[in-house]
């Protein structure tokens, strides 16, 4: 079986947030393969703990990877300041002579971000509103690498490490199954330490919350790397759930058009007019309707709503709002050009993670997580999608009886989209939108 159709049977996705199928990512003869290894969000150090302990894997995965798709160059991209995981990742390297270069970037908020990571690393600017690919390269997670690998010996994607932190009595790295509630996530770690909470689905500045009363329908997923427990009444919490018809009046009224937005955005950093000054002006006087496309190159970081804004305004919320509009009336991105002069500033307008956390006020909680767990949940419940793509096709129905790693729903070798395998030995209990087990946990699995 080819490297692709392994990796399609294993039913991988991008296990970096936004869950691409990695068997239509991964091309061949592509310039660069970069190894995302940054860890963009504060708080999350699932990717860290890879690259600590399954360095080995990740640096053969991506030996076979480069020798299949006839990839000119490998650079894993992590953050300088990772000095045990570097180490590792060096050890494996030299072991396996592979040649594999890594890339080691200051310690700042978004280095995760695909198109930041690109043009650190090569110097380019992915076009606004372009592909990674248009320059010949392919960005893929650390973690996605490391299930590739499994893949290669047969093992299909079942589990998940997961940073569990914030307020819970022990931050752990739970090894889970997909499908697993995130309430279990959240006992593993010795349960919440506030009485009443709410929970972030990713890392702090990009992630999705929910109250602590969502739990029940909260499952994990394939793409999932982090969940983050903060007390209810946070200053997160409370400002994302400001209404935008709220904020779209504060934008009327006291945006003082300052340009800090713009001047600290990463996009705009790199060449791309991203200016949301420019939006929020176009929303508070309703003239320059020219303004709004510039919506389409928003990347959500929330630098500038989160740590920029001296107002303490939301012109993320904006962006995302005019976007959705946008969107929806056919509009692409129409200034393709690179603006390279907006890189000059560049290094001085860096957002360090350091500060950032401060700014968040999530220094009560570890920067790094190292303390491992697992979790044994009594029940698990599969989504049918997981990230980008069409759902999977259930092959199995009520009543059966299946073994971890068995195919439970399937999709074809050319649609974008996942296979799904059973993360647990059980019996299936529901197949309604998604597929729930009831585990079996009495073989040792």
């Amino acid at each position: 079986m080819q490297l692709l159709e392994r990796i399609w049977e294993a039913g991988i996705v991008g296990a970096g947030g936004a869950g691409f199928p990695a068997h239509k990512k991964l091309v061949q003869n592509a310039e660069l393969l970069l190894i995302n290894a940054a860890e963009c969000e504060p708080l999350l150090s699932s990717d860290r703990f890879a690259m600590r302990h399954f360095s080995h894997e990740i640096v053969a995965a991506l030996c076979q990877i480069r020798q299949e798709l006839a990839i000119k160059r490998v650079v894993i991209g992590t953050k300088a300041k990772y000095v045990e995981e570097i180490r590792a990742l060096k050890q494996s390297i030299d072991q396996q002579g592979a040649d594999i270069e890594i890339h080691g970037s200051g310690s700042y908020y978004p280095a995760g971000d695909e198109q930041i990571l690109i043009y650190e690393v090569t110097g380019q600017t992915v076009p606004p509103g372009g592909i990674p690919l248009e320059l010949g390269i392919v960005v893929s997670n650390v973690m996605t690498i490391l299930h590739i690998h499994d893949a290669l010996e047969g093992k299909p994607v079942t589990d998940k490490y997961i940073t569990v932190t914030g307020a819970v009595e022990h931050p752990v790295i739970v090894r889970v199954p997909v499908g697993t509630p995130v309430a279990d996530c959240i006992a593993a770690a010795g349960g919440a330490s506030v009485p009443d909470y709410m929970v972030i689905m990713g890392g702090p500045m990009m992630g999705r919350q929910y109250s602590s009363a969502q739990l029940e329908d909260l499952h994990i997923t394939k793409s999932d790397g982090g969940v983050v427990v903060l007390e209810k009444g946070h200053y997160l919490n409370v400002f994302s759930n400001i209404p935008v018809e709220h904020i779209i009046n504060q934008a009327k009224s006291v945006c003082i058009q300052c340009s800090y937005c713009t001047e600290l955005c990463p996009r705009y950093l790199i060449g791309h007019n991203m200016r949301p000054h420019r939006v929020m002006r176009s929303i508070a006087t309703g003239t320059h309707a020219e303004f709004l496309e510039d919506a389409l190159l928003c990347c959500e970081c929330g630098i500038c709503e989160l740590y920029a804004c001296p107002m303490h305004l939301s012109p993320r919320r904006i962006n995302i709002y005019v976007k959705n509009l946008l969107r929806r009336g056919g509009a692409k991105v129409r200034d393709k050009a690179v603006h390279p002069h907006h890189s000059y500033m560049r290094e001085g307008r860096q957002i360090e993670q350091g500060r950032l956390i401060q700014r968040l006020d999530l220094l009560p909680y570890p920067r790094q997580v190292l303390e491992e767990t697992q979790c044994r949940p009594a029940a698990v419940c599969v989504a049918l999608r997981h990230g980008i793509g069409k759902e999977a096709v259930p092959v199995v129905a009520v009543g059966d009886v299946v073994k971890k790693g068995q195919c439970i729903a399937t999709v074809d070798f050319s649609d974008l989209g996942s296979k799904l395998h059973a993360p647990v030995d059980g019996k299936v209990t529901g197949v309604d939108g998604r597929i729930q087990i009831q585990a079996d946990w009495g073989n040792g699995q």
